[in-house]
């Protein structure tokens, strides 16, 4: 199990990972914070760039802030999740971020 800092920004014009703030990963949500749904669409986000089951995705800290803690439980070290993170975000391989609306 891995945690991750999230900074989340919701009601943004696309949800996608939007590269690094600190310690922490910006991460862009179109959805609205009301009633969880940008934490759904949080979870949705980082289980398709790190492809694994949405189940293995839970927000453990922050629910209903901008910053969360983020635990994911799956067969992913930390520098591989970093690593998909920074390519989703338009690192080293230089490819627009990820996005969840597939565009």
């Amino acid at each position: 199990m891995v945690n991750v800092s999230i900074l989340a920004l919701p009601r943004s014009s696309r949800s996608e990972i939007a590269g690094r703030s600190g310690q922490a990963w910006r991460v862009r949500l179109k959805a609205p914070p009301a009633q969880g749904a940008a934490n759904e669409e949080l979870v949705d986000l980082l289980a398709k760039v790190l492809s694994i089951p949405k189940a293995a995705v839970v927000v453990r800290a922050g629910w209903s802030s901008r910053r969360k803690l983020v635990r994911i439980s799956a067969d992913l070290g930390r520098d591989e999740i970093e690593a998909l993170l920074d390519r989703a975000a338009g690192g080293p391989s230089g490819r627009a971020p990820e996005r969840l609306d597939g565009a």
